[in-house]
């Protein structure tokens, strides 16, 4: 073989090489800006495009069948969305039972003997399961269901970003400490949220989703009898169903916004320019603070609510979700795998 052509034969196999480590290098790159395998990939709109393209409507069909049938049902998911964020983010956490080595948040403070929706995120994961088994995260799910049930309701719509995993555990003590308590103030309410990333208008609009729901007498019992900043005909009216005396009536409901309790709208904001708000958390976004404004901007623009309550929903979804290789896909909502 002449030289000439030896060198033209290692030139080759140089080029080969370099190929060859150019599209390994390529790989790579993708493989970070997709996230494949990687623990810290982010939330996309279009997570289950081509893994579970049934998934959005399957969510709709049951959250919409659930709230024909009870229509306090929709806030009931909105609230467990919002439960599960606030404790060690968006996990599904809060769906895990009790067993002998975990104690989980059912039976935390904020949630006990008040959460509920529970049997509908069951309905919902055993249907998921029927059109693409083992794909779609329980945490996600309890996502699009919030979603589904503001809009189901009458309120605005978003465009929810997916892609989390389910928790192995829950947390009883960072459930206690984690979800701001009826009792909270103004100041605390702003701490809390600003802790977890979210502005005093998100919390101010995450707080306006309580213009669907009821609460407990528990909840503002110490409100209708002892604080002076309420309307006395509304104090009165809810004294009717919740007496002084505590264990007396204490799981006795009422409607958070008395005016439209089972549509999501802007009379939430409306009520506490009225001193009617039922929570004295409720009453603290006006009160003569800093956030009476972002109110009276509320009730003079309800789709100034609506867009700042699906952005901050968004972001509330956001709050330190499992994804990659972090967590699992549970079979079982109520367990882990």
């Amino acid at each position: 073989m002449t030289l000439p052509r030896v060198l033209f034969l290692k030139h080759m196999q140089a080029m080969a090489n370099s190929f060859c480590s150019t599209f390994m290098i390529s790989l790579a790159l993708l493989v970070l800006v997709f996230g494949i395998g990687n623990a810290n990939a982010s939330l996309s709109t279009n997570f289950y495009y081509s893994s579970c393209p049934k998934l959005f409507d399957t969510v709709k069909c049951t959250v919409e069948s659930a709230i024909s049938k009870e229509a306090r049902m929709g806030a009931s998911l909105l609230r467990l969305f919002f439960h599960d964020c606030f404790v060690n983010g968006c996990d599904g956490s809060v769906l895990l039972d009790d067993t002998s080595s975990l104690s989980g948040e059912k039976n935390a403070a904020p949630n006990r003997n008040s959460a509920r929706g529970f049997e509908v995120i069951d309905k919902i994961k055993s249907a998921v399961e029927h059109v693409c088994p083992g794909v779609v995260s329980c945490a996600d799910i309890l996502a699009i269901a919030a979603r589904d049930s503001v809009v189901k309701l009458g309120g605005p719509t978003w465009d929810v970003k997916l892609g989390r995993r389910d928790s192995h555990t829950a947390s009883l003590s960072a459930a206690n400490n984690g979800i701001p308590p009826p009792t909270s103030n103004l100041n605390q309410l702003i701490s809390r949220f600003n802790a977890l990333g979210l502005s005093t208008k998100d919390m101010v609009a995450l707080s306006g989703g309580h213009t669907i729901g009821q609460a407990r007498c528990t909840s503002f019992r110490a409100r209708i009898y002892n604080e002076s900043n309420i309307d006395t005909s509304f104090a009165r009216s809810r004294q009717s169903t919740c007496p002084r005396a505590s264990g007396s009536g204490d799981n006795n409901l009422a409607p958070l916004d008395l005016t439209t309790p089972t549509f999501f709208d802007n009379h939430y904001f409306s009520n506490l320019i009225q001193k009617k708000g039922l929570l004295h958390s409720d009453q603290q976004l006006f009160n003569g603070g800093s956030t009476d404004s972002i109110v009276q901007a509320y009730i003079n623009n309800p789709s100034s609510f609506f867009s700042d309550f699906a952005t901050a929903m968004i972001k509330m979804g956001d709050i330190t979700p499992l994804t990659g290789s972090k967590g699992e896909i549970r079979k079982n909502c109520r367990r882990v795998n």
